[in-house]
């Protein structure tokens, strides 16, 4: 498998990069969801938030080089069994990931970061406040990084339950295609496909 996307099938690159921001994302909500509940004399009551901050920072970098090589090498074009409304609807659902999680994830820097502090990335380097204290912030930001993880995990359900309809109803080779697998039966390619 090449490295590179070409018109009927993603590369190795894209293809782990769409694996590594899922796994991480179900990881960062399941972690953020037992850490809320973490009492003051919880030994993980620090060490928790660390964690998650850290990851959401490299996270927030990957997400950097996977828009980066999405433009420099496109996805591949969509089968030419889905239909137009399929396809609209596909890209408007991955541009809306990618949207929730850039929100998710600068309001999440922001929570750390509205009181001056920096956020540092397990203990290797700190990423500075780019606001200084800013009373209030924290809670906006907050608000907004609870909206946007929330609209994020349903978005991405309903995006893995689309994924699973392509592959077990439509039997085509969507799914297939990001598991970097060769199609059930090689079809000619249309343009349009989303990642």
């Amino acid at each position: 498998m090449p490295i590179r996307n070409d018109r009927t099938r993603y590369g190795w690159l894209s293809i782990g990069l769409h694996w590594l921001v899922a796994a991480t994302v179900i990881g960062l909500f399941a972690l953020g969801l037992w850490m809320v509940d973490l009492g003051y004399y919880d030994p993980w009551y620090r060490t928790g938030p660390d964690i998650h901050r850290s990851i959401g920072i490299l996270l927030f970098a990957v997400m950097l080089v996977r828009l980066l090589w999405r433009w420099l090498y496109p996805p591949p074009a969509s089968l030419p069994t889905h239909q137009r409304w399929e396809t609209l609807l596909a890209h408007l659902a991955h541009w809306a990931l990618y949207l929730l999680l850039f929100v998710a994830m600068v309001s999440g820097y922001l929570i750390s970061s509205a009181d001056g502090s920096s956020v540092s990335v397990f203990g290797g380097f700190s990423v500075p406040s780019l606001t200084g204290h800013q009373s209030g912030l924290e809670d906006i930001a907050g608000d907004i990084h609870e909206v946007a993880v929330w609209s994020l995990i349903v978005l991405a359900g309903l995006h893995a339950l689309a994924a699973l309809k392509h592959h077990f109803l439509d039997r085509d080779d969507t799914l297939r295609r990001m598991l970097g697998l060769s199609p059930r039966h090689p079809t000619p390619s249309s343009p349009g496909e989303s990642q």
